[in-house]
């Protein structure tokens, strides 16, 4: 048990921390709302679920171990974070939003899919911890278990936090002061992990 529960800490840090997907989150419950961003958020949920299939699977080690992979990967991975910044920074206040859509489900898989942080954590925590000894398939089933619950508790409170903001971004020159101030959050957070 007691690898459970340092599995289950390592795993609140590591998916709850600022990163891409909960700074990006967080943005989008800001200059959206909570409710306009459910269907990122669901897909940031199932994305950071695929990076954890390609994790555990090696897929992800076996692609990396392609010469030029990683950087093509990583130069691709950073221009989507990058245009996703853009989309945040340039969102309009709130009260001129009915025409502005939030980011879709596709936007959210796609930002978990080019988060350098989701692919550091997983697989530090699914090669740092070892729940069902002598089990590899259910212990990677468990990880992921765990770890789709541990995001479906924080994440949700990353986009509501955000939304918290709204009323602060009725007046225009406020709203794009914080969006501006999320996207750059964003983009460091991405030099962040790929220095790390």
């Amino acid at each position: 048990m007691d690898n459970v529960a340092g599995f289950l800490l390592a795993g609140l840090a590591l998916t709850g921390s600022p990163g891409p997907a909960t700074l990006s989150l967080a943005a989008t419950g800001a200059a959206f709302g909570a409710r306009r961003g459910l269907a990122y958020l669901a897909g940031t949920v199932v994305g950071v679920a695929a990076v954890m299939a390609l994790v555990a699977s090696g897929l992800t080690g076996l692609m990396l171990a392609v010469p030029g992979a990683a950087p093509v990967m990583g130069t691709a991975a950073a221009v989507y974070i990058a245009w996703l910044a853009w989309r945040i920074a340039t969102a309009p206040p709130l009260g001129a939003q009915a025409a502005a859509r939030p980011p879709s489900a596709v936007a959210g898989f796609l930002l978990a899919l080019a988060n350098p942080k989701a692919y550091a954590a997983m697989a530090a925590l699914f090669s740092g911890f070892v729940l069902i000894p002598a089990r590899p398939g259910l212990d990677a089933g468990l990880k992921a278990l765990l770890l789709v619950a541990i995001m479906l508790a924080v994440n949700p409170a990353w986009l509501v936090a955000g939304a918290a903001l709204t009323r602060c971004l009725r007046a225009p020159i406020l709203s794009r002061a914080i969006n501006v101030a999320f996207a750059l959050l964003l983009l460091a957070s991405v030099g962040l992990a790929l220095l790390l």
